[in-house]
């Protein structure tokens, strides 16, 4: 199983984004689809041995919208810090 987000172009209003979420709910392989309006996100887990990215970009397409690209997300936890500063100088670490 796949868990991950990616955008959507083209919603404009809750109907869109109930009509994104139903279109790839409905696709064989995926388990879960929810998408977020304000800020444009298909949060989805799927069975990458029955749907691939291509057929979902298809089925967001045929609805008419467009799906772009996976942004997987990663959360770390991070030990140490104890103000303002220490996230500055984490954040600008990562940047780089």
């Amino acid at each position: 199983m796949i868990e991950t987000n990616f955008a959507v172009k083209g919603m404009t209003c809750a109907s869109c984004a109930q009509t994104v979420e139903k279109t790839t709910a409905k696709l064989t392989g995926v388990e879960t689809a929810n998408v977020n309006l304000a800020t444009e996100k298909l949060h989805i887990r799927y069975d990458e041995q029955q749907v691939d990215e291509a057929q979902l970009a298809k089925a967001v397409a045929d609805a008419g919208y467009e799906l772009i690209g996976s942004q997987q997300e990663t959360v770390f936890a991070i030990k140490g810090m104890t103000c303002a500063s220490c996230v500055q100088t984490v954040e600008n670490a990562v940047k780089q």
